[in-house]
């Protein structure tokens, strides 16, 4: 595991949070159940069940979290193509990763809007639904997890979210290799397939990043959106992809870790770049606020294009 302590990641579960306070939930209940959509272009990750969840008789939950959808229990990972219009206009393609603390997957912030941008730019995007860890499926079980998790009280029993890296990791590779098997198919080149993760999302990717498997499937170059900057073991032979990682000044999980993941980053000499906004919190993914983070993709986008990897396909 690459994670050595992650203090900080028994508190991911407010990465999709968008600010909600550290008080108890009161009436009116936010997380109200909604219908679990049905896309058929959503492809399983796996025939059947998923190495790990055989036999899960969980049901999937998706709930309005106020602002945007929140995909629960996921046993059943999916992956979904948003293909650009030209697929030779870049050749180039990206796995987003959502975060949501592996309690959730934030799918309206960190998913589908970003899928969508990318797939404008010419870039063809892939958003990985990967698997979490158990939550209640009733309303006030599942405001009471979320208190829980986020306003602890003493007697609680602690729930160590980071149980759930291993399965999300597993997904994510998974869906590495399909996206690649599939380049020819799909619409781009297989050596500039990158992975964009937010906050757990971003754990996910670095987790298949430094996965010391020599056979693991790796990216070719990482978004890392808001993810923990302590606590990560970063081998100093290890062969690294170029790092875009952005975080807010004032993020409430991981402002105060200082830069270590950058610096592990630029001491191998791999490239890297850092954007550290004086504003934005945490889980500023697609939101548009007025804040010097809401400029994240473009910069991302124009970090593509120095990486080589937006040039279009060069005529026969």
């Amino acid at each position: 595991m690459v994670f050595r302590t992650l203090g900080a990641a028994s508190l991911l579960v407010f990465a999709a949070a968008m600010g909600h306070a550290e008080e108890p939930l009161t009436a009116p209940l936010p997380f109200v159940r909604v219908d679990t959509p049905e896309d058929a272009a959503a492809i399983p990750l796996y025939e059947g069940d998923a190495p790990g969840s055989e036999g899960s008789a969980l049901e999937e939950v998706w709930r309005n979290a106020g602002t945007e959808r929140w995909a629960n229990n996921v046993t059943r990972p999916t992956l979904l193509p948003v293909l650009p219009d030209d697929p030779d206009a870049t050749r180039a393609a990206v796995i987003v990763v959502p975060g949501g603390g592996f309690q959730f997957i934030s799918m309206d912030n960190e998913g589908y809007p970003i899928a969508e941008w990318l797939a404008a730019r010419g870039v063809a995007a892939f958003v990985l639904k990967y698997r979490t860890m158990e939550t209640p499926a009733d309303q006030a079980g599942y405001v009471a997890h979320m208190n829980s998790l986020w306003n602890p009280q003493p007697g609680d029993t602690p729930i160590d979210v980071t149980q759930g890296i291993p399965f999300a990791v597993a997904d994510a590779q998974t869906a590495l290799t399909l996206v690649r098997e599939n380049a020819e198919v799909w619409g781009y080149d297989a050596d500039k397939i990158g992975m964009l993760g937010f906050s757990a999302g971003a754990m996910t990717t670095i987790g298949v990043t430094l996965n010391d498997d020599e056979t693991a499937p790796k990216p070719d170059y990482i978004g890392y959106i808001y993810g923990p900057m302590a606590g990560i073991d970063v081998p100093t032979d290890m062969t690294l992809p170029p790092m875009f990682n952005a975080l807010a000044a004032d993020d409430e999980l991981f402002r105060g870790q200082g830069f270590g993941l950058v610096e592990a980053w630029e001491a191998t000499g791999t490239p890297v770049e850092f954007h550290y906004y004086q504003s934005g919190g945490h889980g500023f993914g697609s939101y548009q606020r007025g804040v010097p983070a809401d400029h994240w993709f473009d910069q991302f986008i124009s970090w593509m294009a120095a990486q080589d990897l937006l040039q279009p396909a060069e005529a026969d």
